[in-house]
């Protein structure tokens, strides 16, 4: 006892947990990282947590992973203390579509009865998440009513900070440009993959290949919001914008964290259109969630199905 208690105290020192081998990568990966001024307790709690207790204690015991991952709880841990310096990206985060709880998503008796729940939903819903989907939700079918197996499910979210930062990722302090903690955490390998090593997908409409947008962060995106093997727009989870909007990226509209695009379109229209309109009180799914205008696909012609105006023309020729 007097052997482990000793141990802890020398876990103590963030520095020091570079002297355990499974941790050492990840203590040299966060050596070069944008968070490489903050110490490992910061994030991960100090060493008398209980958990980190009890992951000294297994280790001198004899059972030594081969690598280190951070189970579910212990994610939620630490995107709560992400908070601590990140209040604004987390109260956008928290109140925005990413900061989904379980409950919402997998109880979703319109979406249940039309898709059958699979393993594959935590793809991109409760990455973290370790066990399968019937460990979570019940029943596994298209009849419910559904519910979580685990009440203390309803509250967790399903986006976590952690699904898109890799937060020992290289990067300077302080510098933000193009944001280097981005990626995606597959599930599957158990590791992120940074934004500047996914591929932005090649869409069709039709036969025409759809211009995109360079950035490369929507490289990220388009990791849950993909079209299926047809590559066709809009299909699968797909919202790549056509019309008017082709060839824009998901951020230039899209808060980053909280997803809101209520200032999309100030931000590059000017208060009239080039044909006297507010844009912002056009018929599109902008100002009416109902209208037949989807704002990721409108065209010119759905306003103007007996032609398309020329550029150039006054108003008071169109």
């Amino acid at each position: 006892m007097k052997v482990l208690l000793f141990l802890i105290a020398v876990v103590a020192a963030a520095e020091m947990c570079s002297n355990c081998h499974e941790i050492a990568p990840s203590a040299d990966q966060w050596s070069k990282s944008t968070h490489r001024s903050v110490s490992c307790d910061k994030c991960h709690g100090g060493s008398m947590q209980a958990a980190n207790v009890t992951r000294v204690a297994k280790h001198f015991g004899g059972a030594v992973p081969e690598q280190v991952r951070l189970k579910f709880g212990q994610v939620r841990d630490v995107v709560e203390r992400c908070r601590s310096c990140h209040q604004n990206q987390y109260s956008e985060w928290q109140t925005g579509p990413h900061g989904s709880r379980f409950a919402k998503i997998f109880t979703d008796a319109k979406h249940n009865g039309k898709k059958l729940l699979t393993d594959d939903c935590f793809r991109c819903h409760g990455m973290f998440y370790d066990g399968g989907i019937g460990d979570a939700v019940e029943p596994v079918s298209r009849q419910g009513p559904w519910k979580l197996k685990q009440s203390a499910l309803a509250s967790e979210p399903v986006m976590p900070c952690l699904a898109c930062h890799s937060v020992h990722a290289d990067g300077t302090p302080g510098k933000k440009a193009h944001q280097p903690s981005l990626a995606f955490w597959d599930r599957r390998s158990g590791e992120h993959i940074l934004a500047r090593d996914l591929s932005i997908p090649a869409v069709l409409q039709g036969t025409r290949t759809v211009r995109m947008s360079p950035d490369q962060r929507q490289a990220v995106c388009y990791q849950c919001h993909a079209p299926l093997a047809t590559r066709q727009a809009w299909s699968g989870d797909d919202r790549t914008p056509l019309g008017v909007h082709e060839g824009l990226s998901c951020l230039a509209c899209h808060q980053k964290h909280g997803q809101d695009a209520a200032a999309s379109c100030s931000t590059c229209h000017p208060r009239l259109s080039n044909c006297g309109r507010d844009v912002e009180k056009m018929d599109t799914t902008f100002a009416n969630p109902k209208s037949r205008f989807n704002i990721h696909t409108v065209a010119c012609v759905d306003c103007h199905p007996k032609g398309v105006p020329k550029p150039g023309l006054s108003l008071s020729r169109r």
